[in-house]
């Protein structure tokens, strides 16, 4: 129905969904930061389980539309392109966020997150060789490349809570200098601003309800009115869900991100970002569930430029947590500038592979 449509009313659609996805997305964190700290959820496997999904509700449903439509395309340049963008919000939480004269790194460094970044390098690790393995290879709509990146993520997670309590280091491996409050106390204080508002946990609980309902409905508007919008300026759409439609997806991370560091909460904020990179590629297991169809081994050169792209990014945070480089350049920390320049590079080399 939406082909139909001319190209001002599709991207009039498009900008609408995606003001509504942030707003919406926007709720639902700061709901699912509330819910988990009064259900005690914290860092267990349920609780990082639970806001993996709350926070990739958008993403979740561009997927699900886009598998059920049989544009897998679509899906996967989302997927692979969102982690690669998102990763990209902590130069703007580094620039634009960050007070004072140390970056994000320096005040975020831990080892824990150095381990949620080797879990995101892990998972596209997986990824790549899934895209190896002949498209046959389905059982009961299950694909292997799927299922191995879904258990490495839940293994990843499970080992992840266990460091955050019992990490045989000095300090638990925290670096000297860098943030003096506890990882993700900014939670406690959002439940404390819902508390002295009267906001009551069912009330919590069914704003963050009524978020998720709305975000998986105009995800799936996002994903349909963006493959019109690619079909009628030529544009692939790979390329389209790899950078516009994962760039209005990624919109919530920059906000609650902002908050977070704001408030101080340097280590969640990181934490977030590399989080929901490493959960991400649990989706081409959802997509293959929902097409029947192995997903990974119909990846085309863009996805794996992608993934490349995503992996390097990374790498050079965890660079940057190692080190704690301690002057800004432009107002971020020399792994931001390095990644933002990485990543324009990426853009111009995504273009050319799309085009060769």
């Amino acid at each position: 129905m939406l082909d139909s449509l001319s190209l001002l009313i599709l991207v009039l659609i498009f900008v609408a969904a995606a003001a509504v996805v942030w707003v919406a997305g926007i709720m639902l964190s700061n709901t699912t930061d509330v819910l988990s700290t009064r259900l005690g959820l914290g860092e267990a496997l349920g609780g990082l389980t639970f806001l993996a999904i709350a926070t990739n509700l958008p993403e979740i449903a561009i997927t699900s539309s886009a598998a059920l439509s049989d544009n897998l395309g679509v899906a996967t340049g989302n997927i692979l392109g969102g982690i690669a963008i998102q990763t990209v919000v902590l130069v703007v939480l580094d620039a634009f966020g960050v007070r004072g004269s140390h970056p994000l790194t320096y005040r975020a460094a831990s080892l824990v997150l150095v381990l949620e970044g080797t879990l995101v390098i892990a998972v596209l690790t997986v990824a790549v060789m899934g895209t190896q393995l002949p498209p046959s290879l389905v059982f009961e709509r299950v694909a292997p490349g799927g299922l191995l990146i879904a258990t490495l993520w839940v293994i990843g997670i499970y080992l992840l809570g266990k460091a955050r309590t019992d990490l045989p280091w000095q300090e638990k491996g925290e670096a000297p200098g860098g943030q003096e409050a506890p990882h993700g106390h900014s939670k406690a204080q959002k439940d404390l601003e819902a508390r002295s508002k009267g906001i009551s946990t069912a009330r919590a609980t069914l704003v963050f309800a009524v978020a998720a309902i709305i975000t998986l409905m105009v995800g799936v508007v996002l994903e349909q009115s963006g493959s019109a919008i690619a079909k009628q300026i030529g544009m692939s759409g790979v390329l389209f869900g790899s950078t516009v439609l994962a760039a209005a997806t990624a919109l919530p991370e920059v906000s609650t991100g902002l908050t977070s560091v704001k408030l101080g909460d340097y280590k969640l904020s990181v934490s977030d970002i590399f989080g929901g990179n490493a959960f991400l590629p649990v989706l081409f297991l959802l997509a293959s569930l929902l097409s029947g169809r192995a997903v990974l081994p119909q990846a085309q050169n863009t996805d794996l430029y992608l993934t490349g792209l995503g992996i390097l990014l990374t790498t050079v945070y965890l660079y940057g947590l190692i080190f704690r480089p301690r002057r800004r350049f432009l107002r971020m920390g020399i792994d931001s500038l390095t990644v933002l320049i990485l990543y324009a590079l990426g853009l111009a080399g995504l273009v050319a592979v799309a085009q060769g």
